[in-house]
């Protein structure tokens, strides 16, 4: 019975060990954007090595994302 305490207390201490130090960093606008337009198979143009991104949608919708010395400005165009 004592070794089944020491088991469980190890497995959980373990356990508590990996689930702090997991990777809980969260996306910014433009990744969340650039991630979503992936999955919807858009067309991602990128140029100016990464500075200037335009996303054409499958539905004609376009964003286009500027990066100026860290300021990212993002201009939606919406053909609706």
């Amino acid at each position: 019975m004592k070794r089944l305490i020491i088991a469980t207390f190890a497995i959980a201490t373990i356990t508590a060990s990996f689930t702090s130090c997991r990777d809980t960093e969260e996306k910014t606008e433009k990744e969340e954007i650039l991630d979503e337009a992936r999955e919807e198979g858009a067309d991602i143009k990128v140029k100016d090595g990464g500075d200037k991104i335009k996303i054409e949608k499958a539905n004609g919708d376009e964003v286009k994302i500027k990066t100026d010395d860290g300021n990212v400005k993002i201009k939606t165009d919406d053909n609706s």
